[in-house]
């Protein structure tokens, strides 16, 4: 009897179970320690499209494969994360994961092939900045996540070494061997759920270059009756030059303005902002505070500074970083419990740095603007950088600005 009301408990368990709803996980290593580089001999041409079907663009440093997430019945969450180390470069880059759908008649894989460029821009609101806002068959791309790569992380300055020794702060452990980040993608779900292209692309001009893990996932809820939001996402502008482009330092001479149209049924609708200023040098874009102002309509909606002054946090993940030394007075405990005084010499490293919206190993997450309550039809979003700098030879003055709008139905 005790063992028959003990199976007949079990039974009741598994039925239990089984009715139970569970979450649904879908993940997807898009790329696996790939190698972005510069190989003119690897990868000859325009566009390449090796074994496993990824395609290759300007020479190794943008690689995009083909994924389409499975359509979700519930509310899902999804998610990419890229794992990162050097593969010899040193220095630091900026990198980007992005989408493009299959569908698109025009991108960057058509201009590499050959078979359609960029459309043509309005020269009185563009200049030369083909690629940067929507045109005929053409939509700019959508990140999914930006990162600035680190100081050679991973590769240079091995743990074990003298070189560690003599460029490590007092005050670190050890190095990192690789630099991850992981950012929340679910409002730009749409895209990844029609057969798309997922692309990577580091800005390194080096044979050695990097090497790079990113993954895709989607976790669907388990609550029954959770049903899944429908989003919509419009391409607004993307200003990194990924291919045949140009270095955008258009804030430096106008606003930029972004027309677009909103549908009837369209709701809580949202601007995402990007933005992070580079050039390189003392005095210019990087190094400097620029507000950056975004409107609608001709009327503000954000107003804020991109900037990072916790750059010293991420030295860990640079080992390669350029170190100077730089005198101070000091405070500290003598040998006989007093306090003394004194002048001393600091470490201060490049990854040190603040900077424009970013660090060396820092990811660059994005600004969320709600629209509030929006009419349908025609709107023109309008960015400005109102003191950001012109380009001038040697100094790479620019701004990486990408923007793309969600809404419900």
């Amino acid at each position: 009897m005790r063992k028959r009301l003990i199976n007949l408990i079990l039974a009741a368990c598994a039925l239990t179970v089984q009715a139970a709803p569970f979450d649904t996980v879908y993940n997807n290593v898009v790329f696996n320690r790939r190698v972005i580089n510069f190989d003119e001999a690897e990868h000859p041409g325009s566009l390449c499209r090796e074994a496993d079907g990824t395609l290759v663009i300007a020479n190794g440093r943008i690689v995009l494969r083909k994924v389409c997430l499975p359509r979700n019945k519930r509310d899902a969450r999804a998610t990419v994360s890229v794992r990162l180390r050097s593969h010899g470069d040193r220095w630091d880059k900026a990198g980007s994961v992005f989408v493009i759908p299959c569908s698109q008649a025009v991108s960057m894989l058509t201009v590499a092939d050959g078979t359609r460029p960029y459309p043509p821009v309005d020269a009185a609101l563009y200049e030369n900045m083909r690629g940067i806002v929507s045109g005929d068959g053409y939509r700019p791309c959508v990140e999914l996540i930006r990162f600035m790569t680190p100081f050679g992380v991973g590769f240079h300055t091995p743990q074990d070494s003298a070189t560690a020794q003599h460029v490590k702060p007092t005050w670190l452990d050890r190095y990192e061997d690789f630099a991850e980040w992981s950012q929340d993608v679910t409002d730009r779900l749409a895209l990844l759920q029609d057969s798309c292209y997922i692309g990577l692309a580091i800005d390194t001009w080096t044979h050695e270059g990097y090497e790079a893990t990113v993954s895709l996932t989607m976790e669907e809820s388990a609550v029954k009756g959770d049903k899944a939001v429908r989003r919509h996402v419009l391409p607004l502008v993307n200003t990194i030059e990924y291919y045949q482009q140009e270095y955008c330092d258009l804030f430096a001479r106008r606003p930029l303005e972004v027309p677009f149209t909103l549908p009837r049924t369209a709701r809580r609708a949202m601007v995402y902002y990007v933005s992070s200023g580079h050039g390189g040098h003392s005095g210019g874009d990087e190094f400097v505070p620029s507000e950056n102002v975004v409107s609608l309509d001709g009327n503000e909606v954000c107003r804020y500074t991109p900037w990072r002054a916790d750059c010293y946090s991420f030295r860990r993940f640079n080992p390669a970083t350029g170190v100077w030394l730089v005198q101070r007075e000091a405070t500290y405990i003598t040998s006989q419990g007093t306090r003394g005084q004194k002048v001393i010499e600091e470490t201060l490293a490049s990854s040190d740095l603040s900077r424009s919206g970013w660090c060396p190993g820092s990811d660059v997450p994005p600004m969320r603007i709600p629209l509030g309550t929006l009419a349908p039809g025609a709107h023109t979003l309008t960015i400005a950088i109102p003191t950001a700098q012109p380009a001038q030879e040697g100094r790479q003055n620019h701004w990486l600005v990408t923007a793309w709008l969600v809404w419900e139905e």
